[in-house]
């Protein structure tokens, strides 16, 4: 059945609310959101005493953030927080909207998927949960195609056009049917590194039948309060409907840190571990066709100028490093709004920025943040 079948008028006439509201809205906002509890007497993060970073550093890098409009920076390393700092009136508690700082989650939950058996492999068919899809071209899209961006379909794009796939496969209140029976496949999987928010949309989709729990329960159980991290909430299309998996997240910044922490941990917190052995570095490996994206993070050597989400080869707007990260094994969650977490394994730092766009005089650079932080060790 195609989406256009089972799509009621009061779905499309809810789908055209929100589209007119999306384009008339300065910013986001979500409809339906469902709760996604996090951890309850959690122990917090403790401050460093005294700090093992060069003040003027550390001072000089909360500038750039708080002129960049940001709403939190902090800046963690080796278990303790050389910097906690709030602006625009954010505090420790508030929900920031992730964008797409959420398709680093999505790899985190597929890895916590499969440490607890119900995903496989990373190379398992989509087709074994999406079994609309057997015996169809699109039964050769894997696992970890939905996080190294290259399941095939159509990239992501921009049109004013309401009967537009891409709208439709964000906005509509059935967005899950128009995932599953709509979206197109423009490339063999496997073949194309394309960025599409759709891609990481399955994700919700495949945890759910996997697990046969909603997106937000088991991001909750088994991802938020395992590492203990703060909860929030998710959009969801419609209520009792498929949570937003490649966006739309709210949780406080400490969740971004934490759930960085815990790749920087090798999946490991507590003593305890969550993520398969070996599957951070999966995460950290790119691929043939983006040498700077693995699955869900983007990986900072080698050294290029500019770069963005879109495939190398495309002319989308691509962000300025004005120098190579003076660590080369940095690796960071990368969101819009220039929202940035990054994670230097062997020095076991994080430098975390998240909040509105920055301003477009200067130009975001983001190399300033890790390197300013990076050089006051």
């Amino acid at each position: 059945m195609s989406a256009e079948t089972s799509a009621t008028s009061a779905d499309e006439s809810l789908y055209l609310q929100r589209f007119q509201a999306a384009a008339n809205a300065p910013q986001e906002t979500y409809d339906t959101l469902e709760p996604v509890p996090g951890a309850a007497g959690r122990t917090l993060i403790p401050p460093a005493s005294p700090a093992t970073i060069d003040a003027a550093a550390l001072d000089s890098a909360e500038a750039y953030a708080r002129d960049s409009n940001a709403k939190a920076f902090m800046v963690w390393r080796d278990g303790v927080l050389e910097r906690e700092t709030y602006f625009a009136g954010a505090t420790r508690p508030s929900l920031l909207a992730s964008k797409s700082l959420a398709k680093p989650l999505t790899a985190v939950a597929i890895g916590r998927a499969l440490d607890l058996g119900v995903i496989k492999s990373l190379d398992q068919s989509l087709a074994d949960f999406i079994t609309e899809w057997k015996g169809t071209p699109k039964a050769d899209i894997l696992v970890r195609h939905t996080l190294d961006m290259r399941t095939g379909f159509l990239p992501q794009g921009f049109s004013t056009d309401p009967a537009n796939v891409l709208n439709r496969a964000y906005l509509h209140p059935r967005h899950d049917d128009i995932l599953i029976n709509d979206y197109p496949l423009v490339n063999t999987p496997g073949s194309r590194y394309d960025y599409a928010n759709a891609t990481s949309e399955l994700v919700a989709l495949v945890i759910e039948r996997a697990t046969g729990r909603r997106y937000a329960e088991f991001i909750s159980e088994e991802v938020l309060r395992p590492i203990d991290a703060p909860g929030g909430q998710i959009w969801v299309d419609r209520p009792g409907g498929l949570a937003h998996s490649g966006c739309c997240i709210l949780l406080p910044a400490e969740s971004w840190l934490r759930l960085a922490i815990l790749l920087i941990d090798d999946g490991v917190h507590a003593g305890k571990r969550l993520l398969p052995e070996g599957y951070v570095g999966e995460m950290r490996t790119p691929t043939e066709q983006n040498p700077h994206y693995g699955l869900g993070v983007y990986i900072g050597a080698p050294y290029a100028e500019r770069r963005g989400w879109a495939a190398p080869d495309t002319p989308w707007p691509k962000i300025l490093h004005s120098e190579p990260y003076a660590a080369d094994d940095l690796y960071l969650f990368c969101g819009n709004s220039n929202q940035v977490v990054y994670i230097v394994p062997s020095k076991r730092l994080i430098v975390l920025r998240v909040g509105d766009n920055p301003p477009k005089s200067p130009e975001w650079d983001n190399s300033i943040l890790p390197n300013l932080i990076l050089k006051g060790l």
